[in-house]
C-alpha cells in the first residue's frame, strides 16, 4: 500500500478521525471534528489532515443495520462518500462499522476512562476500529 489511509467515523454532529502509519499496518487516533450546520464544515479540517498526512485513501464507516439493511445513517454515509470523492482526489471505501461505537465505549469503560473523557474520544476510537478493519482486510487481500 502506497500512502496513508484515514478512517472516518461519521456521525450526526461529529466525525472521528484516525490515520494509518506509513506501512498501512496500524491505525492511530487523530481528532474528533465537530460540525453543526453543514457537513461543509468538515472540508477544511479534513483537507488539512489529508494534505499533512499525504492520504491516498479514506475508509469511511458504514453503519448498516444488524439485519444488513441500509438505514438512514448508512444512506447518509453513502452520500458523504460521494461528497468526499467530490472534495478530495482520494478513493473512499465504505467499511461495515456495526458495533464499533459499542466496542469503543466498552474499551474505554474497561480502561476506567471517565464518562466526560469518553465522550471526547469515543468517535476517534471508533474511527481507529473502522480503519484497522480496513487495513487488516487490505493486508489479507494482498497476501492472497
Amino acid at each position: 500500500m502506497v500512502g496513508k489511509v484515514i478512517g472516518l467515523d461519521y456521525g450526526s454532529k461529529t466525525c472521528g478521525v484516525a490515520v494509518s502509519d506509513a506501512l498501512g499496518m496500524f491505525a492511530h487516533p487523530v481528532a474528533t471534528l465537530y460540525y453543526s450546520a453543514s457537513i461543509d464544515e468538515l472540508k477544511e479540517p479534513l483537507q488539512e489532515i489529508i494534505t499533512k498526512e499525504r492520504v491516498k485513501k479514506i475508509a469511511l464507516g458504514y453503519p448498516k443495520m444488524m439485519n444488513n439493511d441500509i438505514g438512514e445513517r448508512a444512506q447518509l454515509s453513502e452520500d458523504f462518500k460521494q461528497t468526499l470523492e467530490t472534495w478530495f482526489d482520494v478513493e473512499v471505501t465504505l467499511i461495515d462499522e456495526r458495533l464499533t461505537s459499542v466496542a469503543a465505549h466498552r474499551i474505554l469503560i474497561d480502561q476506567d476512562v471517565s464518562r466526560k473523557k469518553r465522550k471526547k474520544v469515543v468517535d476517534q476510537l471508533a474511527a481507529v476500529q473502522i480503519l484497522q478493519s480496513f487495513l487488516d482486510r487490505q493486508r489479507f487481500l494482498e497476501g492472497n
